[in-house]
């Protein structure tokens, strides 16, 4: 069996192209998103800090008299832990939706055209009383 490779013609290569034209002069400036995306690797890196700056901090400070130090300093950890989980589960979130708002915002392309036939006069509706009369 022998395969004979595809060969577009430049006609069907022209067709293509049609397909896929841009509507130049037509994207949304950037707005909100792109500030977004900018400030959160700080707001990330700032947001991570907090936690941790709250676990380092139990363990330098002395503790009050009648209190498990061992006990007080892992639920300090996994509140820190959890919290860090959470914080950086919500940037990604914030992130992906700034992405989608970008890509959205992109170039408009050329629509192909659906002829309707019933677009001068359309068909009266089945289950409209008014326009059986």
């Amino acid at each position: 069996m022998s395969q004979v490779a595809s060969v577009n013609t430049p006609a069907e290569n022209k067709l293509a192209m049609k397909l896929f034209r841009k509507l130049h002069g037509r994207k949304t400036p950037h707005g909100l998103e792109i500030r977004i995306l900018r400030r959160l690797p700080r707001i990330a890196l700032v947001g991570s800090l907090l936690p941790i700056a709250l676990s380092v901090l139990v363990r330098i400070t002395p503790s009050e008299p009648g209190i498990d130090r061992a006990k007080h300093i892992k639920s300090v950890d996994i509140f820190a832990i959890a919290t860090e989980v959470t914080f950086l589960t919500a940037v990604f979130t914030v992130a992906i939706g700034c992405v989608v708002v970008y890509v959205m915002k992109g170039p408009a392309y050329v629509a192909d055209a659906y002829p309707v036939e019933h677009a001068d006069h359309p068909a009266p509706r089945r289950d409209d009383p008014a326009e059986k009369r």
